[in-house]
């Protein structure tokens, strides 16, 4: 059960633009946004950086960039999050394969050496306390231009926020989400927790 419900979008009628952002990408506007708008600066300013984060001219795949976000998800427990880059991912064209695969990438035959090291990373980044280290980062240099682990990274950062912010507000997942998520991880124990609709 939500601990802050999430506000009707008409709540803020100046904040249109900032929620309609987020329709192409995940087709509704985040519960989590509608939450954070009672701090209408929080809205404008997330939503800028998601913007830079997930930059469609970006070099890192924009399906990829959201399995690094749900890789990053996993470290941090985020159950709302790992939902919604499932969605992200799926929505970019993700096979159903690579999101099935996603929690056993460095095994899977789905996942290239490349992709494989920019999880590695994303998940020594996320981990509390941070677990980078120096024959990591070489790896990951060896495999990704500079601008590319620049994206990697933002991705990793701008999720760490997004996973406090969900896992902490008990946020009510969305749907679709759900859904994708459900069909994807579910049958290796994925499910809404805390994050279900009360």
């Amino acid at each position: 059960m939500s601990r802050l419900d999430p506000l009707p979008p008409e709540t803020t009628p100046e904040l249109k633009p900032y929620f309609d952002f987020f329709l192409g990408t995940l087709g509704f506007t985040p519960n989590s946004v509608l939450t954070m708008q009672r701090k209408p600066k929080l809205v404008q300013a997330f939503a800028q950086l998601n913007g830079a984060v997930m930059d469609p001219d970006g070099e890192v795949d924009l399906g990829f960039r959201r399995l690094i976000g749900h890789v990053a998800s996993k470290a941090a427990g985020c159950i709302y999050c790992q939902a919604h880059t499932l969605l992200g991912a799926h929505n970019f064209g993700i096979s159903e394969e690579k999101l099935a695969d996603v929690w056993s990438y460095a095994t899977s035959p789905h996942y290239s050496e490349r992709e494989r090291i920019a999880l590695d990373f994303s998940l020594a980044a996320a981990s509390q306390p941070n677990d980078v280290t120096d024959a990591l980062f070489a790896r990951l240099r060896a495999h990704w231009s500079e601008g590319e682990i620049v994206e990697i990274l933002g991705v990793v950062a701008m999720f760490g926020f997004l996973n406090r912010w969900n896992d902490s507000m008990a946020t009510p997942l969305e749907a679709r989400p759900v859904e994708v998520a459900t069909q994807a991880v579910g049958g290796q124990g994925w499910g809404p927790g805390k994050h279900q609709r009360g």
